[in-house]
């Protein structure tokens, strides 16, 4: 099976995802180019450290990667706490700006390290190798970097960009079957905003992905890198289009902050409910059909996913403390309430003044 390459165009920042099978074998000879040092910094966590650490470190060859940072697996490593101990042990490490740091893992691992990068040394470049479903086709591309805190998730980062993606989908054949659900979620999420053929296309082949079909896996996984990598493109710092990446988001991450970022509850699953809701919004509000609002939940239940907030993980949410959440997120401006809503399946848009009397009531009807 062939690799694919796509390129994420921005200007003197460009680089390219590279996504197929084989990868960690040659990351020696793709990495080697943005190392003038000869060292990489790998950072990951004690169950990616298991399954595959020896086959990178096979695959770097020449490259010096005596510095490996294993850290705890869990959402709870990307924290303010995370963040310093990471930091403290590549200063200790006498890393250079010359040097390169490897991101080794999930979304955690993948936002954690980026973060490092950017600011040890006033900025250190970075690669990502992501090992799930989930951080291949959405964190791993675009250069958001970010840790949480008790407010809320990701408020604290900035936009550091890698020099290189690596999505070897060998790696996946490791993951639970959970944990490749929760990948999906951000596949399907793509047809959702705009491109309503390739909705059309995961409502016929989820069953395929999620078996770890070699062709429907890389298909799936080349078109969504290649819709974030268009938007980013486009918007870099999400002065505009980039935010309809953010579709489910915004009750997703209210959804894992009520439950205290506990791995009760993934955060695909979130965001696979936060796009059930976001359409049930949509249509609540009469700005798409009915129809599509069930079928997009339909599909995803098909896939299954759980999006009854009565039977999600960390149930009973509170819809009083959701919207609460909900008005705390980093895209709510001047007190009003930011979601990407929809006209229809494919035709996604933000809406800055999203009532919360709407929103309210679709929690409460929701939770009860």
């Amino acid at each position: 099976m062939t690799n694919h390459t796509i390129p994420v165009r921005l200007a003197s920042r460009s680089y390219d995802v590279h996504a197929g099978p084989g990868l960690l074998a040659r990351a020696g000879e793709l990495i080697a180019p943005f190392a003038p040092s000869g060292r990489v910094f790998v950072v990951t966590d004690s169950n990616v450290a298991e399954a595959h650490l020896q086959t990178l470190i096979t695959g770097l060859g020449h490259l010096d990667a005596r510095h490996v940072f294993i850290l705890e697996p869990g959402e709870h490593t990307k924290s303010f706490a995370g963040l310093e101990t990471l930091l403290s042990r590549m200063l200790e490490a006498n890393i250079s700006r010359k040097d390169i740091v490897i991101a080794f893992g999930g979304g955690v691992i993948g936002d954690l390290a980026g973060l490092a990068a950017g600011l040890v040394k006033r900025g250190v470049d970075f690669v990502q190798i992501p090992t799930t479903l989930l951080a291949q086709v959405d964190s791993s591309v675009g250069g958001k970097t970010a840790i949480d805190t008790p407010e809320g998730k990701n408020l604290v980062g900035l936009i550091h960009q890698p020099r290189l993606v690596l999505a070897d989908i060998d790696v996946l054949a490791t993951l639970p079957m959970r944990e490749r659900r929760a990948g999906y979620a951000e596949i399907v999420k793509a047809g959702a905003i705009a491109d309503a053929d390739f909705f059309a296309w995961c409502e016929a082949n989820a069953h395929a992905i999620l078996a770890n079909d070699q062709d429907a896996l890389t298909r799936a996984i080349t078109t969504a890198i290649a819709f974030k990598a268009g938007v980013v493109a486009r918007d870099e710092t999400e002065q505009g289009e980039r935010a309809l990446l953010n579709l489910g988001h915004t009750f997703a991450h209210a959804l894992e902050a009520h439950g205290g970022y506990n791995a009760n509850l993934l955060h695909g699953e979130a965001v696979a409910t936060g796009i059930s809701l976001a359409f049930k919004l949509s249509a609540d509000l009469g700005l798409c059909a009915r129809e599509e609002s069930e079928r997009v939940t339909r599909h995803l239940q098909s896939a299954g996913f759980i999006t009854d907030l009565r039977q999600l993980p960390g149930a009973p949410y509170d819809p009083g403390q959701l919207l609460q959440l909900i008005a705390s997120d980093k895209k709510a401006q001047a007190g009003k309430l930011t979601f990407i809503l929809a006209r229809a399946i494919g035709d996604a848009f933000i809406e800055h003044d999203t009532p919360a009397e709407a929103v309210r009531a679709l929690l409460s009807q929701e939770t009860q």
